[in-house]
């Protein structure tokens, strides 16, 4: 099935409400009109079958409609991060071969310089000026591996790839979160995440093939905006990756309020710390939260870990979602045992069918029908999953693997501290040094010192960081994600 018509399918009330943003509503109904605007828009400029068209917008019915719109005429929807740098936005675009760019008037004006003379722009406008209509017609054969849209990674340590994602893709994974997760028309999930990562697409399809709605959250970026819209809207949801909770806990008043209506939480985009999860499960203890793991070249999805079993198997990622099989094999491709470490490998429907115009990448990522994820883990006795780091992101230090994340989580331990980024550096004597990068909390203080001496105390000396360098803040991508690579240049 085209997942336009898997999304929208006509059991849905037109009258419930589909997105909420801070000033208006919009039902299922304002949903469809604008979608079917904007397929006759497409249609009218000689889109086709197969074509790639861009996506540059914030959180919007503009955006969703144009995503639901470019996938039901059978083009590739390409989302773009909206801050991205004009030349990188041009090389994306360029590389993604996009005919033509559904662009948000605002950040039409801000990115013209970007636009090459043959690109088609559509904005806004084009939902009312081409009003009225039906949906094309589900087509009696439909071939469900074509491709949906082309998402790029989130590039944390080197340049983005262009991950295809399939209608089947969408669906498989789409069934497999809504049944783990427990999903109705009931809910109303507070959306910060931009629909152009994977993690935000992921929220937008479940709750609308579910009936439920989205709150167009403005920025991560203003924490006490998005809780006081949590309250007034009585958000059900709440999703976010390592940085928003982050913030979240350590400057806002999440911990303060009380949004009784608050059901659920979803954590998922790397792993979040020990100490943070702990604080994450003291303030909620009557939610229930969802530790889950994923990658874009899994459509969004992998594991979770049940809420029941967040203190029994702390710092578990949990096992294989519905419908994927995932395993943690050594080097020679074999299952580990408990205790050994090995890489995350994993099997679905929901599984990409490759990159876009990179074989070599394909060959190494998605050997033995099987996705390799890079990530390093353990396995306990009952096959619950432990991350131990990403592969590029261990450091080597007299001889030891380190995981930067067991660095990390115990400066974090520390409550003066908000982040922490930990990377290796050369070293003559070590092979690689730890550096810490650190960003404390409004009016803390803490010195490099207190930072080490804690360190020392709890870690082994191997471990313990040379440096620690302050910052008002960490490299963060377009997805919310540090990047690493930005700390090692």
């Amino acid at each position: 099935m085209n997942i336009t018509d898997y999304l929208l399918e006509s059991n849905i009330n037109d009258d419930a409400p589909a997105l909420f943003t801070a000033k208006e509503v919009f039902s299922y109904g304002d949903l469809r009109k604008s979608t079917i605007s904007l397929v006759n828009e497409f249609l009218n400029i000689g889109l086709s079958p197969g074509d790639s068209v861009g996506i540059l917008g914030r959180n919007s019915l503009f955006w969703v409609a144009s995503y639901l719109a470019i996938i039901k005429i059978g083009a590739i929807a390409v989302p773009l991060a909206t801050k991205l740098p004009k030349n990188d936005l041009s090389e994306q675009i360029k590389q993604t071969r996009c005919k033509a760019l559904c662009v948000e008037k605002i950040l039409r004006k801000r990115y013209a310089s970007a636009f090459s003379a043959s690109l088609i722009l559509i904005d806004e406008k084009a939902m009312n000026e081409q009003a009225g209509g039906v949906l094309p017609s589900k087509p009696a054969e439909f071939d469900e591996n074509q491709d949906a849209a082309w998402m790029l990674t989130s590039g944390t340590t080197g340049k983005p790839r262009i991950v295809r994602i399939s209608h089947l893709n969408i669906q498989a994974n789409t069934d497999s979160i809504i049944q783990y997760l427990e999903l109705d028309q009931n809910e109303r999930i507070m959306a910060v995440l931009p629909f152009y990562y994977c993690f935000g697409t992921s929220l937008l399809h479940t709750h609308l093939k579910v009936g439920g709605s989205l709150v167009l959250g403005d920025a991560i970026a203003f924490p006490e905006k998005v809780l006081d819209l949590m309250e007034e809207k009585s958000c059900t949801g709440f999703a976010g990756v390592p940085t928003t909770f982050q913030i979240y806990l350590r400057n806002s008043t999440f911990s303060k309020r009380k949004l009784p209506t608050l059901k659920k939480i979803q954590q998922a985009g790397g792993k979040l710390s020990t100490v943070l999860l702990k604080e994450l499960i003291d303030i909620r203890p009557k939610t229930k939260i969802y530790v889950m793991y994923g990658q874009t070249e899994a459509t969004a999805r992998l594991s979770y870990l049940p809420p029941n079993m967040l203190k029994t198997k702390l710092n578990s990622i949990g096992r294989g979602i519905p419908n994927v099989h995932l395993r943690v094999v050594n080097e020679n491709g074999e299952d580990i045992k408990s205790g050994e470490v090995g890489e995350i490998i994993a099997r679905g429907e929901n599984i990409s069918p490759g990159y876009l115009n990179d074989a070599q990448a394909n060959a190494e990522k998605f050997a033995n029908g099987y996705l390799e994820t890079g990530d390093i883990a353990t396995i306990d006795e009952e096959g619950f999953i432990y991350i131990k780091d990403r592969k590029s992101d261990f450091i080597k230090s007299y001889g030891n693997r380190i995981s930067s994340q067991k660095v990390e989580g115990c400066i974090l331990e520390r409550e003066e501290v908000m982040a922490v980024a930990v990377i290796g550096v050369p070293d003559p004597l070590r092979g690689e040094a730890i550096r810490a990068f650190v960003v404390r909390r409004p009016h803390a203080e803490i010195s490099k010192n207190e930072i080490i001496a804690h360190c020392t105390r709890e870690l082994a000396r191997y471990m313990v960081p040379r440096d620690v360098i302050f910052m008002p803040k960490l490299p963060i991508n377009q997805h919310g994600k540090v990047v690493k690579s930005k700390l090692v240049e």
